[in-house]
């Protein structure tokens, strides 16, 4: 099969923040990514997509530090990273509430919420539509309101990259919407974004990137060359 594999960042002059060199992860004998290598420069957006078992959730344990790569380097060059995760860990008898989950997130904690803290987290509540739930234990939320609450929490302490797998898998149809409308609006306001996603289809935006892995990096490039890749066969989705 063919491939299309842009190692370079030419999409602007800015700095990169995210450097990736012949990087593998092995378990045992399973090669779960190998010869992987890539630029994203600061404020790009990029989507990761590829089958299942093709190594996006490993890639993305080893740009949060999670993984070690077997071989090869990565580096995050002077910025902050936001994350959520997949998936959401959280029992129901856990005695923890949603507003105790966000305020884990920010930088610097104390004993007790302070005003400007508690007004950070009020307002994120607001914009994400769950500000009724602040007390309430995070493991009675249903998935999409845990969901919410994790991002409020990843994103309160104002990233410079904010990394997302798969954040809409259990959002419902009309806030998942509004979700990606508000990821955009983070990346026009400087964010560099990095969301994993099965879905491309309706995603028609030039100025973003998409990666496609499985294990290797098939494809690396703009959303129009990555259409076109699929138009000519090159990638089976």
């Amino acid at each position: 099969m063919q491939t299309y594999y842009d190692k370079t960042s030419t999409t602007s002059n800015k700095p990169w923040v995210i450097k990736v060199e012949d990087v593998a992860v092995t378990f045992g004998d399973y090669n779960a990514l190998k010869n992987i290598s890539f630029t994203l420069d600061q404020g790009e957006y990029l989507y990761i997509v590829g089958p299942n078992g093709s190594g996006k959730t490993t890639l993305i344990r080893l740009l949060t530090g999670l993984q070690n790569p077997t071989t090869g380097v990565y580096k995050i060059e002077n910025a902050s990273v936001g994350y959520l995760p997949q998936k959401l860990n959280s029992k129901k008898a856990f005695p923890i509430t949603v507003e105790e989950v966000i305020y884990s997130g920010l930088k610097k904690q104390k004993f007790v919420i302070e005003k400007e803290a508690q007004g950070k987290i009020n307002t994120w509540l607001e914009k994400m539509q769950i500000a009724h739930l602040m007390n309430k234990p995070i493991g009675v939320l249903s998935g999409g309101q845990q969901q919410r609450v994790f991002l409020i929490r990843a994103l309160i302490s104002e990233p410079e990259v904010l990394i997302l797998d798969e954040p809409t898998s259990a959002l419902d149809p009309k806030f998942r919407n509004y979700f990606n409308h508000f990821i955009d609006e983070l990346h026009k306001q400087g964010t560099t974004i990095i969301y994993v996603t099965h879905d491309l289809h309706d995603v028609n935006q030039p100025e973003k990137k998409v990666m496609f892995i499985d294990q290797e990096i098939k494809f690396y490039g703009s959303i129009s060359e990555y259409h076109n890749f699929i138009k000519e066969g090159e990638i089976h989705v």
